[in-house]
C-alpha cells in the first residue's frame, strides 16, 4: 500500500511539473512567440518598409526592407535616409524570429543612389522587385524619385527589366495586387498629387499601363499594402498617424473604416510609438500585420539623440475582425507559424 502510494505521488509530481507546458501548448496551437522587437538591422540599425515573401528553394521566409543610416554620424538633413541597398532578414521558424542574412545584389546604381520600399512577389517560380529608387543622396525631400521592376530567380541577385513610366517624376512605394481575371494591379504613391494613391495595370507583371486614376485621397499616405481577407478587398495605408484601413469591391472604390490601426502606442519594447508602413501576411484564416516603428521618437527624447530618435525596428502584430471592423492589439502576445504557399 506504502509504495503504491509513493508510486501515485511520483506520477502526479511529474504530471503537475509537466502541466503548465502542456497548457502553453494547448493555448498557443498557431506557433511560436515572436520576439519584440521583431527585428533590427545590426548594420545600420535602420529596418523599415518591411515586405516578407515565402523563399521556395531555401524553405524560409525572407523579409526585404528599407535601411536608413540611423547610426551614422554627421549626415546632414534627411541625407541619412539615402544611400543605402535593400536589407535582407530571414526567418527558419514561421516569423517568430529573424536574422539578418545580407544585402540585394542590385546593379542599377548610379554614383550615388538609394534603394526604398521594395515590393517582391513570385509568379511561376520567377521573383518580382518593384523597387522605389531615389537617384542620389539628398539633405532634403525635393527630389525626382521612380519605380523599377527587377527580377530573380534566387531573391538575392536581382537582374534589371525597366523603368516604370508613372503620372509623374515622384512615385514610390509600390504595392502589387493579382486581380481576380488573372492580370496585375500596382497601387504606389503619387508624391505630386499630395501624397495620394494611384494604380497601373499589367497583363504580364512587364508591361504596365497607368490609368491617371487616384484611388486613395481622403488622407495623405504611404506605404499601402492591399490583401484579401474576411471576404473582402482591403488596403492598409500609413497616415504618419497609425494606418488607416479601407475595404473594396471592385478594387477601386475604396471605403475607409473609422478608426486606425497601430495609432495608439503599445507597451512592449520599441514599440511605444505609433507604427507604420505595413505588410500583411495572410496565412490560412490569420492576418499579420509587419510594421516599423521608431522608438526613439517620444518626448522625452525628441532632439536629444539623433541616432537613437532615428533607429527603427521592426514588429509584427496580429490584425483582427470584430464587428465588421480591422482591429489590432499591439500588446497581444503574438504566436505565428506563416504557411509556406501552396504551388499552383
Amino acid at each position: 500500500m506504502k509504495k503504491n502510494n509513493l508510486q501515485f505521488l511520483v506520477v502526479l509530481t511529474i504530471a503537475l511539473i509537466l502541466l503548465p507546458a502542456n497548457l502553453s501548448a494547448q493555448k498557443n496551437p498557431k506557433g511560436n512567440l515572436a520576439d519584440k522587437p521583431l527585428f533590427r538591422d545590426p548594420v545600420f540599425d535602420g529596418a523599415a518598409d518591411p515586405t516578407v515573401i515565402w523563399n521556395q528553394k531555401e524553405k524560409m521566409w525572407f523579409m526585404f526592407y528599407t535601411n536608413r543610416r540611423a547610426n551614422a554620424i554627421g549626415l546632414d538633413g534627411v541625407s541619412w535616409v539615402h544611400g543605402t541597398l535593400i536589407g535582407i532578414a530571414e526567418s527558419g521558424d514561421g516569423g517568430a524570429t529573424w536574422k539578418y542574412r545580407d544585402t540585394c545584389d542590385i546593379q542599377y546604381r548610379f554614383t550615388d543612389y538609394t534603394h526604398w520600399a521594395p515590393e517582391v512577389i513570385e509568379n511561376n517560380g520567377l521573383y518580382h522587385m518593384f523597387l522605389s529608387y531615389v537617384p542620389g543622396i539628398f539633405t532634403d525631400w525635393n527630389h525626382p524619385r521612380w519605380i523599377i521592376h527587377l527580377t530573380s530567380k534566387n531573391l538575392i541577385n536581382w537582374k534589371f527589366e525597366s523603368k516604370l513610366e508613372l503620372s509623374s517624376d515622384r512615385c514610390i512605394d509600390a504595392c502589387v495586387f493579382r486581380l481576380p481575371d488573372g492580370t496585375w494591379r500596382m497601387y504606389y504613391n503619387n508624391e505630386r498629387d499630395g501624397k495620394s494613391i494611384y494604380y497601373a495595370d499589367s497583363p504580364d507583371l512587364y508591361n504596365w499601363t497607368d490609368s491617371g486614376k487616384k484611388v486613395i485621397g481622403d488622407q495623405a499616405g504611404e506605404g499601402q499594402n492591399v490583401f484579401f481577407w474576411k471576404g473582402k478587398n482591403r488596403m492598409i495605408v500609413d497616415n504618419w498617424k497609425g494606418c488607416g484601413v479601407y475595404s473594396s469591391d471592385d478594387l477601386v472604390n475604396w471605403n475607409r473604416q473609422e478608426k486606425n490601426v497601430l495609432q495608439e502606442p503599445g507597451k512592449g519594447a520599441d514599440d511605444m510609438v505609433i507604427g507604420g508602413h505595413p505588410d500583411i501576411v495572410v496565412s490560412g484564416d490569420m492576418a499579420y500585420i509587419f510594421y516599423f516603428t521608431h522608438p526613439g521618437r517620444i518626448s522625452d527624447n525628441r532632439s536629444k539623440n539623433p541616432t537613437e530618435t532615428r533607429r527603427s525596428s521592426i514588429q509584427v502584430a496580429e490584425l483582427e475582425y470584430v464587428d465588421g471592423q480591422i482591429v489590432c492589439d499591439r500588446d497581444k502576445p503574438v504566436y505565428i507559424n506563416l504557411a509556406a504557399p501552396k504551388k499552383k
